[in-house]
This record gives structure tokens, C-alpha cells and sequence, in this order.
């Protein structure tokens, strides 16, 4: 776990530089409104907890594993079919399984009711950048780095893959969410990026329950026909949704959320 620390902080440093030197929105402060909390959902969620998650997640995983062996019950965990797969194979298929999962997530969180309660804590981004990618309700961190891991480390893939993983998640949330003025060409249809995502927090424009729900890949969206995209190359008006300052601000009031209502 310790190795992975440094390259956490070095892609953070780094967004924070090229957002000074490509900005997209200009008029937009470093120290922009809610800096401060979105700080500490970045130390906390993404350079901490979402690391020892991971960690817990690998523990967890070989000691059900195990349990479920020594019940005489191996059938219910399969035959970990991927353990004798090269390391490339295994990135591969972890990286793609794993995205298309937090995709469909991702679709849910905006159309049942209960699950958009929690997700509300991350359009209540009014000012989007790099330091805004770990801005989620606790609950969706658990579902993102834990349960998501289980059954690929039951299969046989290798830690250090989910690790891996865990670290280019970092890099691609923090390029989507960026204020980055910057164009990806044709790969715009393969990976999210800055342009496609701030009109998935638009607030006016984008019909309900929404679109552009792509975490690491926009192909699922062109594939399955949820992507939204103006003609012109233009911003949203307005971030967020109707009703926003019911969630409030500040970082402990929206750890409780929804239990802790204005």
C-alpha cells in the first residue's frame, strides 16, 4: 500500500499545475467556492480510505475464501480461473469488468430515488475541478472500491491489479473533473474526459435522470445511448440540481446526509 501513496500525490500536484496553465474556465479561482471540503474528501477518500479499502477488500476477500473452503462449500467462490493469466491479461479484463460495473452504478444512482439521495452529495459541485473527483457520500465509496473488488480478487486476479487500478481511477477522476482546456480527438469516444463530463453536472440543459454516466470509458455511453453533448463547443450555465441547498455545505453535514437534513 505504501508505494501507491507517492504516485496519489504526485497526479494530484500535477492537475493542480496544468489547470494553471490550461485552464478552461479562466475566471475560475484555484481557491474556488468549496475548496476546503472538496480538500478533505480528496485526503480522506481518495489518498486514504480509498487504499485501505482496497487493502481491507484483498484481506476479506482470501479469508471468505478460505472460510467458504474449509465449509466444504469451495463451488459457491469457482475456480480462481484468472490466477494463471500474464499480469497484462488481468489489467485488461479488471479494468473493463470493473468500469462497465461502476457505469451501470453509476445509471442507478440517478434513477432510483433512494440511491440519488446519496449521489446528490457529488452534483453539489457548484464550481468543478481535479479536486472535485472524490467528492461522493461515503456509502458510494464503499460500493466503488470494496464490493466492486470482491468477486474479481475471488476469480484470481492479483491485488496489485486493483491496486493499479485504484491509481488510474485517481488519474481519469481527477482529467474528467478537471478544468482543463484541452481536446482528446477521436479517443473521445473511447475515454471520459472534461468536455463530455461537466455536462453530466449540468443542472439546465441535460434531460432527467441524466446522461454521460462514464467513469473511466465513454463507450458504454455511445454504445448504449446516453450520451449528451451540445453541437457547439460550449460550458454549462449552471452545475448542480434543483433543490441543492437542501443538502447544504460543509463536509460533516454532508457525511450524514440524508439523515442529516436542513
Amino acid at each position: 500500500m505504501n508505494q501507491y501513496w507517492p504516485w496519489l500525490i504526485v497526479i494530484s500536484l500535477a492537475f493542480l499545475v496544468l489547470e494553471r496553465l490550461r485552464p478552461w474556465r479562466r475566471e475560475q479561482r484555484v481557491l474556488r467556492n468549496g475548496w476546503m471540503t472538496d480538500l478533505l474528501y480528496l485526503a480522506l477518500y481518495g489518498h486514504f480510505f480509498s487504499l485501505l479499502l482496497a487493502m481491507v477488500t484483498v484481506h476479506t476477500a482470501r479469508w471468505f475464501a478460505s472460510a467458504v473452503e474449509f465449509a466444504g462449500a469451495g463451488f459457491l467462490t469457482g475456480t480462481p480461473v484468472a490466477s494463471g493469466w500474464p499480469i497484462w491479461a488481468q489489467v485488461l479484463i479488471a479494468f473493463v469488468a470493473l468500469d462497465f460495473i461502476r457505469w451501470c452504478v453509476h445509471n442507478l444512482l440517478h434513477r432510483v430515488p433512494w440511491l440519488w439521495e446519496l449521489h446528490k452529495i457529488h452534483h453539489g459541485i457548484l464550481e468543478l475541478d481535479w479536486a472535485g473527483s472524490f467528492h461522493f457520500h461515503w456509502v458510494e465509496v464503499i460500493v466503488y472500491k470494496a464490493v466492486l473488488y470482491v468477486p474479481l480478487l475471488l476469480i484470481g486476479i492479483d491485488s496489485s491489479v486493483l491496486f493499479a487500478s485504484a491509481l488510474f481511477s485517481t488519474f481519469m477522476g481527477h482529467f474528467n473533473h478537471a478544468n482543463l482546456n484541452v481536446d482528446i480527438g477521436w479517443l473521445k469516444y473511447v475515454f471520459n474526459n472534461p468536455r463530455l463530463h461537466v455536462w453530466h453536472h449540468d443542472r439546465d440543459e441535460v434531460p432527467l435522470p441524466g446522461a454521460n454516466f462514464a467513469i473511466d470509458l465513454a463507450l458504454w455511453d455511445y454504445l448504449f445511448g446516453t450520451v449528451w453533448m451540445p453541437e457547439t463547443d460550449r460550458q454549462p450555465r449552471r452545475l448542480g440540481f434543483e433543490g441543492i441547498d437542501e443538502v447544504g455545505e460543509g463536509f460533516v453535514r454532508q457525511l450524514f446526509w440524508p439523515v442529516w437534513r436542513r
